[in-house]
């Protein structure tokens, strides 16, 4: 008898362990957050890999996986279809998404300028401005992705029909660069890296530069509130700790960036992300830091440009009603530690 009792004892306390070690992997399942990057070598995102890079999602005991995505619209359907947590892309998508009746929000706003350039290809020296777009094929990163809302905004804007351009969908670095080199592109909008690599060679030349905030004005009427931490509206109001988390640990790295040099910056990044150049690196990233926000908060004038942009050319915002207030958020960076 007394053995029956040690007996069922033993196996009560090890059914119990069990079921302990069983909820606690199950919490830390839970508790991964998958972020879709649109291209994590891209100097735009670069807030991504230095986080992940300098401790700080681990720092708030988080376990984060960072997924590379070349376009920011396959990032977007990514997180739609629930594949993935968070986006590290376009702030404009959260507009552009709302239109379609869809509810995602910028809790950490990372840039206020888009730090893209259309480029042109040297071959062409008859493209002078957007209004000899007529004709020519584009390259933009994907269909529905931020660059080629941008580059079919400046066609708009110049005066171009739908129909007068055709945007081609070549990615960013190598792809990028090919198509141009073959001419299947005679222009197109992309990031540093790849635009100090082709201005190098002399393969390019700028055309429309978005880089800085002063710039950025001059081509859009407003400050662009570019790249951002986007999650979808239902997942932040169901996990506002992890949310308060992931906007402590990127406000953190917006600081670093802010009161740190570029060269400092820079070792801090994956080699391969230097492309074998890595003072040409350096260099872009010096004259280009200046877009990120030092503390993740949106521009007060950021969401008015990006609705005007994408109300110039997109049937899909034209003329509906955009609650811009649900698009961002401040409540998590303001709260940042």
């Amino acid at each position: 008898m007394r053995f029956t009792r040690k007996l069922f004892d033993g196996i009560a306390i090890s059914a119990i362990a069990a079921a302990a070690s069983l909820g606690a992997s199950a919490t830390h399942a839970a508790d991964k957050i998958t972020i879709m990057v649109g291209g994590y070598e891209k100097q735009i995102y670069l807030p991504a890999k230095l986080a992940e890079n300098l401790g700080y999602f681990k720092d708030e005991g988080l376990d984060v996986e960072l997924l590379n995505e070349t376009a920011g619209v396959d990032a977007e359907n990514q997180l739609l279809a629930g594949a993935v947590q968070g986006v590290v892309g376009f702030y404009d998508h959260c507009v552009d998404l709302q239109a379609k009746g869809k509810f995602v929000e910028s809790i950490v706003q990372f840039s206020q300028a888009p730090g893209e350039v259309e480029l042109v290809s040297t071959k062409h020296p008859e493209i002078k401005s957007p209004a000899d777009f007529k004709g020519k094929n584009l390259g933009v990163t994907g269909l529905g992705s931020s660059t080629n809302f941008l580059t079919l905004y400046m066609a708009s804007k110049a005066g171009l029909q739908p129909g007068d351009v055709v945007t081609v969908p070549v990615g960013a670095g190598g792809t990028f660069i090919a198509a141009m080199q073959q001419d299947q592109i005679q222009a197109g909008m992309t990031t540093e890296p790849t635009i100090s690599r082709m201005l190098k060679t002399g393969e390019a030349k700028v055309l429309v530069d978005m880089r800085t905030v002063d710039a950025t004005r001059q081509a859009l009427g407003g400050t662009y509130p570019a790249a951002s931490l986007y999650l979808e509206s239902s997942w932040v109001n169901e996990h506002k700790e992890e949310t308060q988390k992931l906007a402590n640990a990127f406000v953190k790295t917006l600081k670093f960036i802010n009161t740190h040099s570029a060269a400092e910056i820079a070792d801090k990044m994956p080699k391969d992300f230097y492309v074998g150049d890595k003072d040409g690196y350096i260099k872009a990233l010096e004259e280009g830091k200046g877009m990120f926000t030092p503390d993740g908060v949106m521009p007060d004038d950021g969401p008015k440009t990006v609705l005007a942009v994408l109300s110039e050319f997109s049937k899909n915002v034209k003329g509906k009603q955009i609650d811009l207030s649900k698009t961002y958020t401040t409540e998590f960076v303001k709260n940042a530690k």
